[in-house]
């Protein structure tokens, strides 16, 4: 976790900061069920790292990235489309029934997600704290407040990709 900016001081940056560390340890997990060719730990897992996902992705696809799209829609496209790949791997496994080359395919997609935490604590979460005003500073909480309530009274649904 950095700390040189300060945007850890802002609480929604913190708790999109501890998802991460969570996914983290969960992709470390999932690497090693998928190491050991163990499916069904794997889907466990995946499934765990969905729940994390789900909201996480929905507070910086609705608020945070619209509000530096202005100056870095390209960067930020590009980390809409992680989203997508990463989500589309771990709903695969989580299905139980994934298709021939899913370790290698889950290992591309965990190294894609490191990396893609990497770009976010050290590009995004920086640059809205430079950037955002009071007002999208709001909004984002806005969206991080909807996103734990959707979670807490969301009947658990099998998973399937966006």
């Amino acid at each position: 976790m950095c700390e040189y900016c300060g945007c850890q001081e802002r609480d929604v940056i913190a708790e999109l900061t501890a998802e991460h560390d969570r996914l983290r340890d969960l992709a470390r997990s999932l690497n090693a069920a998928v190491n050991a060719a163990d499916l069904a730990a794997a889907g466990r897992l995946a499934e765990q790292m969905h729940a994390v996902l789900g909201p996480h992705t929905e507070v910086e696809e609705s608020a945070l990235f619209p509000a530096l799209a202005a100056d870095f829609a390209d960067q930020l496209a590009q980390l809409v489309a992680e989203h997508r790949d990463i989500d589309a791997v771990l709903c695969e496994l989580a299905s139980g029934q994934p298709q021939t080359g899913w370790r290698l395919r889950t290992q591309l997609a965990l190294a894609h997600l490191f990396d893609h935490i990497l770009k976010e604590q050290d590009g995004v979460f920086p640059a809205a704290l430079a950037t955002l005003t009071t007002a999208d500073w709001d909004t984002l909480s806005a969206a991080r407040d909807r996103a734990h309530r959707a979670t807490r009274t969301r009947p658990s649904a099998a998973l399937s990709p966006a």
